[in-house]
């Protein structure tokens, strides 16, 4: 009896131990499966470009709409509306209010993927100057020092809208002579050069002018609209196309031009008119006068043919200025002179103050007018860089 309880305590205690084993097992087998559970719920990083603020050209989308909280503008005390771009004589309730500083990219360089040691995108990146990448396809623009991935908003009825390439009016000239500039504004990159010649005057001089006309807008207007949102910059586009925008630059009334109340087109604003006036120009650029124009002429052998672009526009550029066929909006409704004649306003008021001095060239002249025009009209812009 005493050998046969010996061994059912020996059996009981071989139990326990087995019993012991396999809870550990168990236990050791559950914070296993917790842990490989645990660790494929976690996400791995996102390796796709996130960018913020990028923006292009636009037909009034919000990617050209200004950063309203960055106004440092004065507000007047009139009820009439005041603008936003010029810089002059703020208090005035003839001139428009808001902010002309630029709109400023946020885009971080953490943006750029770095799953691969090759470069995938661009952005974020140290720039200089428009950047083409040939495998992908994507444009990216320099905006304060850091590449911005172009996105085209712009539409045609034939399709997906190609960016137009803006080096071809600035064929046969000498093309390591211009430079570049990005207007913070809209992320748009204009093509500038350096001009010596002689004024009106016969006085030589020298100055640095974009070599295309001006496209920037908050808001893209159809025929038979008239400009008279004085908190944005609106603009016309030739046949209500943005793709003419994006070729020839914007078309722009008197008023618009120089960052005035809508209500200078139709009465005298010329106490207004300041020395070296931005207009809608980006900070650091000015309107072009008809000084500059004449400097500008008289750089080249050929005169007006030296001025005009050979793209449409029948000229040799000569200077460099790069002129073309940009057209006009007559503001009974219609558009006229596309790849014929290149108009532009001067800062300069004529008469009763409700017609302006412009500048007019056509592809078939040897001359160029200086004419009376509407300041209803919508033309063409070209800005001058401050000395």
């Amino acid at each position: 009896m005493k050998c046969v309880k010996g061994l059912g305590f020996l059996w009981v205690a071989v139990l326990a131990a087995i019993f012991a084993l396999s809870a550990c097992d168990d236990s050791s087998s559950a914070s296993s499966d917790e842990t490989s559970v645990s660790s494929s719920s976690v996400e791995s990083p996102d390796s796709s470009v996130t960018l913020s603020g990028a923006s292009a050209e636009s037909n009034g989308s919000s990617n050209e709409t200004k950063d309203k909280s960055s106004s440092s503008e004065n507000k007047s005390s009139s009820s009439t509306k005041e603008p936003k771009v010029s810089s002059d004589s703020k208090s005035s309730s003839s001139i428009k209010s808001g902010d002309s500083s630029s709109s400023k990219k946020d885009v971080s360089s953490s943006s750029v993927s770095s799953s691969s040691s090759e470069i995938t995108d661009y952005v974020g990146l140290p720039c200089e100057g428009i950047l083409s990448d040939g495998n992908t396809g994507k444009i990216y623009l320099c905006v304060d020092g850091r590449y911005v991935l172009y996105v085209p908003t712009e539409s045609s009825s034939s399709g997906p809208y190609e960016p137009f390439d803006q080096t071809l009016p600035l064929k046969k000239f000498e093309e390591e002579r211009y430079k570049t500039f990005t207007d913070s504004r809209n992320g748009r990159v204009y093509y500038y050069l350096t001009i010596m010649g002689k004024d009106e005057d016969g006085v030589k001089d020298t100055i640095d002018v974009m070599a295309q006309n001006l496209n920037i807008a908050d808001v893209t207007l159809k025929a038979g609209e008239n400009m008279t949102d004085d908190t944005k910059i609106e603009r016309y586009c030739y046949n209500d196309d943005t793709t003419k925008c994006d070729r020839y630059g914007g078309l722009y009334q008197w008023a618009e031009m120089m960052g005035f109340n809508d209500s200078c087109n139709t009465k005298s604003c010329a106490d207004l008119i300041r020395p070296n006036h931005q207009g809608i120009c980006p900070k650091g650029w000015r309107l072009m006068t008809r000084h500059d124009f004449e400097v500008a002429r008289s750089s080249t052998e050929y005169g007006v043919y030296g001025l005009r672009s050979e793209y449409n526009f029948t000229g040799n550029n000569e200077s460099g200025l790069s002129l073309t066929g940009s057209g006009r909006y007559f503001y009974q409704e219609r558009y006229e002179y596309i790849d014929d004649s290149f108009f532009m306003f001067y800062p300069k008021e004529l008469y009763d103050g409700t017609v302006v001095s412009s500048q007019n060239i056509s592809r078939d002249s040897d001359g160029s007018a200086l004419s009376v025009e509407s300041k209803l009209n919508a033309l063409s812009v070209r800005c001058v860089k401050l000395k």
